[in-house]
């Protein structure tokens, strides 16, 4: 293996050039982080990641052929990152992080962009904003409990990230037209004593 496609240990004068983004140690490695597929300079301003979610590389092309994508941030490749490969990174952390409480700064700093710039840029490209998306997919999570599983509507709602019922039955029914209670009602399978669907 050759020294542009090795892949360095989490050292500790490496890990606080990462969290002290020691912008001396940008080209002398390279790291990436599991939980987000995206990897960066040492410099990178973004929020410190999980020590043991960190690999580190002594190239980008190592952290590339991994299928970690560069940071949109601090362009570790010296190119900048396709608005559509940001908006994939964007997606991807929604759809594992739209139960937890999520912000568009939150997004903002797992993905390594501004709040602003992300919000525009994930608008135009997918005709949507952020907040519609994981609104969308909380939906989406509820809609699946509701049909398949015989939790409570509080339970439902906490599940798909809104802990506050009441804003949960109000946001659906203006998704979907009916309260939770209805929809469950109006679409779910009936079953028979045995368990069958009828």
């Amino acid at each position: 293996m050759n020294d542009e496609t090795k892949e360095w240990p989490v050292t500790d004068e490496r890990w606080q050039a990462i969290v002290g983004n020691d912008a001396a140690s940008d080209g002398v490695f390279w790291y990436a982080v599991k939980t987000t597929g995206i990897f960066c300079r040492p410099s990178c301003k973004s929020k410190p990641p999980n020590r043991a979610n960190v690999r580190v590389f002594s190239g980008p092309e190592r952290a590339l052929a991994e299928g970690f994508r560069p940071c949109k941030r601090c362009k570790p490749t010296g190119g900048r990152l396709p608005d559509d490969e940001w908006v994939s990174q964007i997606l991807r952390y929604i759809d594992l992080h739209y139960a937890e409480t999520i912000t568009l700064e939150s997004i903002a700093d797992a993905c390594h962009g501004s709040p602003y710039h992300l919000h525009r840029t994930f608008k135009r490209v997918r005709g949507e904003t952020p907040l519609a998306y994981v609104q969308r997919k909380r939906i989406e999570q509820a809609i699946g409990d509701l049909l398949g599983t015989d939790r409570t509507v509080a339970e439902i709602a906490a599940r798909a990230g809104i802990p506050n019922a009441p804003y949960f039955v109000t946001l659906f029914k203006s998704k979907t037209g009916w309260t939770p209670s209805r929809y469950r009602e109006l679409h779910r399978p009936s079953l028979s004593p045995g368990g069958a669907v009828k």
